[in-house]
């Protein structure tokens, strides 16, 4: 029904968003872009280069591709 599929698609956005739930924390691709800058400087580019999503979580649809499209909009080019 319509409210099962609004839920598969709200389910992997708290991943994204965690305020949709209530949680003040960052998504994981804030949380990502935040530990890659604490590296040196010099190192940034190789670990944007190889973010590596595991866990049952990943198995969402469309889930790398919107952890890249995020990544890309924080990240300095």
């Amino acid at each position: 029904g319509e409210p099962q599929s609004a839920e598969r698609f709200r389910c992997p956005e708290v991943l994204f968003q965690p305020s949709l739930i209530g949680m003040e924390a960052a998504g994981i691709h804030e949380t990502t872009y935040n530990s890659i800058m604490k590296c040196d400087v010099d190192i940034r580019k190789d670990l944007y280069g190889n973010i590596v999503l595991s866990g049952g979580s990943t198995m969402f649809p469309g889930i790398a591709d919107r952890m890249s499209k995020e990544i890309t909009a924080l990240a300095p080019s």
